[in-house]
This record gives C-alpha cells, sequence and structure tokens, in this order.
C-alpha cells in the first residue's frame, strides 16, 4: 500500500534540507497527483453522466430497454478511471460462465470497487446496493430501471426477504447479480465478515456463484476520503462455485469467503479465527 503523506509536515517545510529530500522522493507532487486525478474523475463523471441521464433515460422509457443506457453508463464509468490514470490488471476471464445466469460476489475495501469491476461484467447486472443510493437524482432513477436492488442496513427481517425475492425476480429475468456480501467497505482494507443473505438468494436460485477477489482500490481511494491516488487495480476472477455442491448457506459462504482471501494479497487477508460470517 503507498503511505499516505498527507499530515501536516508545516513544521518542517521551512528547513531546506527537507524540501530537498522531499523533492528527491516526489512527496511534494502527491497533493496535486491526488487533486487532478480527483477533479479528473469527476470531470468525466459529471460531463458525460448528467447528459447520458439526461438524454438517456427519457429514450429508455420511450423504447423500453435499459440494454443502451446500461452499456453507457458502464462505458463512462471506466472511461472516468482511465482519464483519473488508473490502470486495471484482470485475471481469470476464463471463469466466467458463459451460459448460466450467476451471481458475482466481491470484497469491498474502496467505492472505486464497483466503477472497477461492473464494466468488466459481461452482459447487465443489477446490483444489491444500499437504499439510499436510489434516492440519488438521474443516477437514482436510472438505477430503478436498471433493477437494481436496494438494500436497508440493519433492516428488519421482511426487509431482508424482500431484497431477496427482488434479486431473485432479476435472475430469473435474465440478469446476472453483483454484490458485496461484507455489507460495507472494510474499514483496513482486510477482507471481513460475510452477511448471509447473499448466500441464502444463491441456495434459494442455485445460481453460479463467481467469487471476485479486488485489490489496490484500498490504497487509491480509502474509507472515507473522497481523493483519488492514480495506481494499479487488480480483479481476479475465480471458479465458479456451484450452490447445489453445499448442504447449507453457512458452507457455501465458508468456500466462497475462502476463494477471495487465498486470492488476496497477504496484507488484505482476514485475522479474525471465526467462522467470517454473521447475520
Amino acid at each position: 500500500m503507498r503511505e499516505d503523506f498527507s499530515v501536516d509536515f508545516s513544521h518542517l517545510i521551512d528547513s531546506r534540507e527537507f524540501r530537498t529530500d522531499a523533492r528527491k522522493a516526489g512527496l511534494l507532487r502527491y497533493p496535486a497527483t491526488y487533486m487532478f486525478a480527483t477533479l479528473k474523475a469527476l470531470f468525466v463523471y459529471t460531463a458525460l453522466g448528467i447528459p447520458a441521464g439526461i438524454v438517456g433515460i427519457p429514450y429508455t422509457f420511450l423504447v423500453n430497454d435499459i440494454d443502451l443506457l446500461y452499456r453507457v453508463a458502464m462505458w463512462i464509468a471506466n472511461a472516468g478511471l482511465r482519464f483519473a490514470g488508473i490502470r486495471i490488471e484482470i485475471g481469470g476471464r476464463e471463469n466466467l460462465p458463459a451460459e448460466r445466469r450467476c451471481i458475482f460476489m466481491c470484497n469491498h475495501v474502496s467505492n472505486l470497487d464497483p466503477p472497477v469491476v461492473l464494466p468488466l461484467l459481461p452482459g447487465r447486472c443489477s446490483v444489491l446496493l444500499k437504499k439510499q443510493l436510489m434516492s440519488i437524482p438521474l443516477l437514482g432513477r436510472a438505477m430503478k430501471m436498471g433493477q437494481f436492488v436496494p438494500v436497508e442496513r440493519g433492516g428488519q427481517r421482511d426487509a431482508a426477504e424482500a431484497s431477496v425475492a427482488a434479486a431473485a425476480a432479476a435472475l430469473r429475468s435474465g440478469l446476472d447479480i453483483m454484490v458485496f456480501p461484507e455489507g460495507t467497505r472494510s474499514p483496513d482494507g482486510r477482507l471481513s465478515t460475510f452477511k448471509k443473505g447473499p448466500f441464502y438468494l444463491a441456495m434459494e436460485t442455485k445460481a453460479l456463484v463467481v467469487p471476485i477477489a479486488v485489490s489496490g482500490t484500498e490504497s487509491m481511494m480509502q474509507k472515507g476520503s473522497w481523493r483519488i491516488t492514480p495506481s494499479v487495480a487488480r480483479v481476479e476472477f475465480l471458479p465458479p462455485v456451484d450452490p447445489a455442491q453445499f448442504r447449507s448457506r453457512e458452507a457455501l459462504l465458508q468456500a466462497v469467503r475462502g476463494e477471495i482471501a487465498d486470492a488476496l494479497p497477504e496484507k488484505m487477508k482476514p485475522l479474525e479465527p471465526g467462522n467470517g460470517s454473521e447475520e
């Protein structure tokens, strides 16, 4: 992980020796790099995303088909990352099922994970995401049209069951599902415990589960910050896991989590000795 040099050096900045050493190390350039990368991504998403929504949403209503709007949105998501200087290395494409609908399950360490991973997935995906995102103007409307599934954090059992039912309906309609089973971003980059809901969905629908290990984004945009540090994201598609081969959702959860953990760098592997799941 690249070190964060945003700490306060004001008490040293007048030192000629410090400024010479910092310039050699490139430290004084980092704040500008962060700023320009963030502004470039914001520019692309604003300049392209807003017109795409204004034109694309009415067009989608008119033709009753969201596929074009979805493809445009994925292109914009990827373009914003590339313009910000983010490169993506991809492995395991041969593990993507060609025929069956599937549930993609990915570890979650940064707000950059969705725009990094989603454009790489074949076809059109529904996404399980926190309910509050559905209220964002234009974007929220587009996500509803795309059959994205809102999930209420800490919600009641009936709300969770409604989310699972909506996701199952999306699968039956021919969409894949994308979910971050940790439920939220990891605070330290290490793999956290998994929620059981996505595995209940997998057991009920018998859809193949494709584990995804993403790394690198944890240092490019850390939790609680919107600052982007250009670097390389690594996305590894792992061999599909068939829920039909497991007798319980707990066993399926352990298998999927184990695959992701094994594929992550040592600094991102989980530390806890428990079973890695929570309600």
